[in-house]
């Protein structure tokens, strides 16, 4: 760990605490999805949208302390990266929970249960990594477990897409849309996978 003589802003890693938490307040939104009617989904697709309003919120105060701190615990540049990579892992995750409800999508194709699971395993992870950026410490097995995540994620999108394209039972347009869904969570997964590398540019940065 480099010394420093001038004390440090802390204030950040309880803004990035919060925002990880708000991202399993998501992946959680995404598996209730899973198991909904209809009739239901609308309705968490309002409260996911609150979600992605809160981290909006929440990635907005980590710029304003940004710009207003003359002393920041790591690399700037590092800190707008994580804020903004964590911002588009809800953003992916409410387009793809708004693109169900508005393209009245009756039945989730199989398979896509576990490119959720996936986000959900990675949004925990992500959570319980954040506050140890305070000290640096157990963060290595994480971005491991995140790039490992990310690879299964690949292998689950194209097998999805496989299945899109090579079942019958969906016409034209419903291929065209449940690929937008599954391709914008496959979004989320990458997104995922570039918070995990900016915690590891800080970690090695910091080291």
């Amino acid at each position: 760990m480099r010394f420093r003589l001038t004390p440090r802003e802390t204030s950040f890693y309880d803004m990035f605490a919060a925002s990880a938490d708000n991202i399993v307040t998501g992946s959680k939104l995404l598996m209730e999805l899973l198991g909904a009617d209809t009739s239901a989904r609308s309705e968490i697709a309002d409260r996911m949208r609150a979600a992605e309003h809160a981290g909006d919120d929440a990635t907005h105060a980590i710029f304003h302390q940004l710009n207003s701190s003359f002393i920041t615990p790591f690399d700037r540049e590092d800190i707008y990266s994580l804020a903004s990579s964590l911002d588009d892992v809800m953003d992916f995750m409410e387009e793809a929970v708004d693109l169900v409800v508005l393209y009245q999508i009756e039945e989730l194709p199989k398979g896509i249960d576990q490119q959720i699971e996936v986000l959900a395993r990675a949004a925990e992870l992500t959570a319980e990594a954040m506050p140890n950026l305070r000290t640096m410490s157990n963060l290595t097995e994480y971005w491991i477990e995140v790039n490992r995540l990310e690879n299964q994620a690949d292998q689950i999108h194209r097998k999805l897409l496989a299945h899109l394209f090579n079942n019958g039972k969906y016409d034209a347009i419903e291929v065209l849309k449940l690929k937008q869904v599954v391709d914008v969570l496959e979004e989320a997964a990458d997104a995922f996978e570039h918070v995990a590398n900016t915690v590891e540019t800080i970690a090695v940065k910091e080291s």
